[in-house]
């Protein structure tokens, strides 16, 4: 059955899902609708699955756990080839399910074994563990023991990041990582969130022009990485003070708007959503707030919104032209396509850059998964003020409340959220 929880501030949860098993995603989700359909049969959720069903219940979740554990033990494993796909399956399985109480008990064992991938693995294995990383703060929900584990692998992620000789891949998965264990642990005082911010600005500001105004010749891998990097960084931009965010822009803008002329078009589309959500936090602060040079940038972004340039992919044309259609659109009429989540019976409403950006970073954590974590995972439905988790019955599902009102609570419930965390990003600035 599908529990509420028992408040962010407990870092709690129980799995609503407790039937789940290291099933393929089709039958995974053919468990969940059942459930769901079970559920709604019913007018109180107390009185759902007795007897055998609830053995059932407990003999599956023991199954799951055994084959997790087992999943953890081959980390272990001399063999590359097992680690590798122990971490696969522990990717899959932190990306489809909430395992707190199950990770909590033995995140340091985990940790550890991650960090042995990250020190002594090849260029693939670094670049799964960190993502598994990132998943294993995700399930923690942000709390202490998150930080404790960043605290702890920040050092190996860093040097992975800044080595030249590295994976580019595992690079990339550590700048990734590096950006979203640092915004889930949130450390109040702000040491974590310095550091993270000026260690990404160093990879991604290797693409800025030199004195003479051009861009430095790109080497095999380096878009990616200064794409993962720049998006890691933007990620963090939105924890940061008011006084900080007004020095970034000041610093980032121009050399920004000259990197939208880089060969990749990928880091092009990076650079143009960074810019957007500069402008946005900074028009946040200041209504009146005008960019400087902003013909310049309008006429750029004109010309890549158009880019009809035939030596290109014609999906990459496609992909560009939509983006910076929406960068223009916000820039010249401070004007948003708005963007609606689906999961469940909830919907998130993905109105602002700064809210795209939070939920792209977790969505390509995340991937499918993101959705069911929308659903179940305290950490998640507290940045996008959901709430606890809903209990699926009939009684729900027969009081929908309409597309307007639900507008109106999720803002309000976002800027809620992010009044209670100014007292984190208060202690910041002294920091910063």
């Amino acid at each position: 059955q599908c529990e509420a929880a028992k408040g962010y501030g407990s870092r709690r949860m129980k799995n609503g899902m407790k039937a789940e098993s290291a099933a393929s995603d089709d039958e995974l989700t053919s468990d969940i609708l059942s459930h769901y359909s079970s559920a709604s049969e019913t007018t109180s959720v107390m009185e759902e699955g007795t007897g055998s069903e609830q053995v059932d219940e407990q003999t599956v979740q023991e199954e799951t756990e055994d084959k997790l554990k087992q999943c953890i033990d081959n980390l272990m494993d001399k063999s590359a080839k097992t680690r590798l796909a122990a971490l696969e399956s522990l990717r899959q399985a932190f990306s489809s399910r909430v395992l707190y109480d199950f990770l909590t008990e033995r995140r340091l064992t985990v940790s550890d074994c991650l960090e042995r991938s990250l020190k002594k693995g090849g260029g693939e294995e670094q670049a799964a563990a960190a993502t598994v990383f990132a998943l294993l703060c995700i399930q923690l929900e942000g709390g202490d023991e998150a930080e404790e584990g960043f605290r702890m692998l920040r050092p190996i992620l860093t040097s992975i990041l800044i080595d030249n000789g590295a994976s580019a891949t595992a690079r990339q998965s550590c700048a990734r990582a590096l950006g979203m264990c640092c915004y889930v642990s949130t450390a109040e005082e702000g040491e974590d969130l310095v550091k993270s911010l000026a260690l990404l600005e160093s990879v991604f500001m290797s693409s800025y022009p030199n004195k003479e105004g051009a861009l430095p010749s790109p080497k095999p891998g380096s878009a990616g990485l200064h794409s993962a990097a720049l998006q890691a960084w933007s990620l963090l931009v939105t924890l940061c003070p008011a006084s900080r965010l007004t020095v970034l822009l000041d610093l980032h803008l121009s050399k920004l708007q000259a990197c939208l002329q880089s060969s990749d078009v990928n880091y092009r589309i990076a650079v143009g959503e960074t810019i957007a959500l500069l402008v946005e936090l900074r028009r946040n602060l200041d209504e009146e707030f005008e960019i400087d040079n902003s013909q310049s940038l309008c006429e750029c972004l004109k010309s890549l919104a158009t880019d009809s340039n035939k030596h290109r992919a014609k999906n990459d044309r496609r992909k560009q032209r939509s983006i910076f259609r929406e960068v223009l659109r916000y820039i010249e009429n401070n004007d948003f396509t708005e963007e609606t989540i689906r999961f469940g019976v909830e919907k998130v409403y993905i109105d602002s850059w700064m809210r795209r950006r939070i939920y792209d970073a977790f969505k390509e954590i995340l991937e499918s998964g993101v959705r069911h974590h929308l659903q179940f995972n305290p950490l998640l439905r507290d940045i996008f003020g959901l709430g606890a988790p809903l209990i699926l019955d009939a009684t729900i599902k027969g009081n929908k409340i309409s597309r307007f009102e639900k507008h109106l609570f999720n803002s309000a419930a976002f800027k809620a959220r992010t009044k209670q965390r100014n007292k984190v990003r208060d202690k910041r600035a002294d920091v910063m």
